[in-house]
């Protein structure tokens, strides 16, 4: 866009060191879209060069400074005004001068933390980009660079099964029982239900992960539920005595780490959430929160333990 003849007068590239082996990684993008970047972890360097190209030969750039920065960031939707900053790295390529001929610089950010992992939601962004910036005295170039960052957690010693139970006085009775109650990201959830007493005409049950999204605080708290899978574990009523094996695969599923208080801006959980429905179309809700984590060859730090939440009785 040019303004009295001002517009932008050279392209920024920034390119990454080893992206010929590094591993891509997908996110979301606010639409609903899937946008592939370079992956990293907690520590890790970024570092790469900066391409600057001239869009008119013999035309000289004056600037007021070259910079790159390494920002880490968390958008909030309904606060989009205000971008929460929580990693804010800047190194300085170039003093003010003018550029006449096509230029490179490198940049190395070391050790770089990235405490928390990206990630798009309903109300909600993570994001870690890289920021390159010709500073003009009308309009600054800007160039902007995504990566992804996953965090790693160690295997969690303490990780003890689940054992609920479902009744109503004199009618149903169910015991039900998850082998662990913290899973990573590929795992699988086996389980048993049991039937106690059964005196109500059940013709359906069945199984469903949800996600929690809580961002805010106080009267400002949003809270989002995404169903992220569901599977029917029994069409049919069952018999005083019988059990059925749940089986539930993790690793077809769109579902990240669990969150907690991230920055003191969001949170995302995910609880099982058991349905049982009635002849009469009556539901029977019992819900339990489970812990997800990444499981990866870089291990970086142990997992962290949200606080316990009592399952629901509805």
């Amino acid at each position: 866009m040019s303004f009295f003849g001002f517009g932008q007068t050279a392209d920024i590239d920034i390119i990454l060191s080893g992206s010929d082996t590094r591993k891509l990684a997908e996110i979301k993008t606010e639409d609903g879209k899937k946008e592939k970047h370079y992956l990293y972890y907690d520590g890790e360097s970024v570092s790469g060069k900066v391409n600057i190209t001239l869009k008119k030969p013999g035309m000289k750039l004056e600037h007021q400074g070259i910079k790159i920065e390494f920002i880490g960031q968390i958008e909030l939707y309904y606060d989009r005004g205000n971008h929460h900053e929580f990693t804010s790295l800047v190194k300085e390529l170039v003093r003010p001068g003018e550029l006449a001929q096509n230029t490179s610089y490198n940049f190395d950010f070391v050790n770089v933390e990235k405490p928390y992992e990206s990630y798009t939601g309903s109300n909600v962004r993570l994001r870690y980009f890289l920021r390159v910036t010709i500073v003009r005295r009308l309009s600054d170039i800007v160039k902007e660079s995504d990566i992804i960052v996953h965090t790693l957690a160690s295997y969690p010693e303490m990780n003890s099964s689940i054992k609920m139970e479902v009744g109503i006085e004199d009618c149903l009775h169910i015991e039900f029982e998850y082998n662990k109650s913290k899973y990573h990201l590929k795992d699988v959830i086996v389980g048993k239900i049991y039937f106690l007493l059964v005196r109500i005409k059940i013709k359906h049950m069945e199984i469903a992960i949800i996600k929690r999204e809580t961002t805010g605080s106080g009267p400002n708290t949003f809270n989002e539920n995404e169903t992220i899978a569901k599977y029917e574990i029994m069409d049919g009523a069952p018999v005083r005595g019988e059990s059925i094996p749940i089986r539930l695969f993790l690793a077809g599923y769109d579902l990240t780490p669990t969150m907690k208080d991230i920055n003191k801006k969001f949170s995302v959980r995910y609880y099982l959430n058991l349905v049982l429905v009635d002849e009469e179309e009556r539901r029977y809700f019992k819900q339990q929160e489970i812990v997800l984590w990444r499981k990866g060859e870089k291990t970086r730090k142990p997992i962290q333990q949200p606080q316990s939440v009592p399952p629901e009785n509805k």
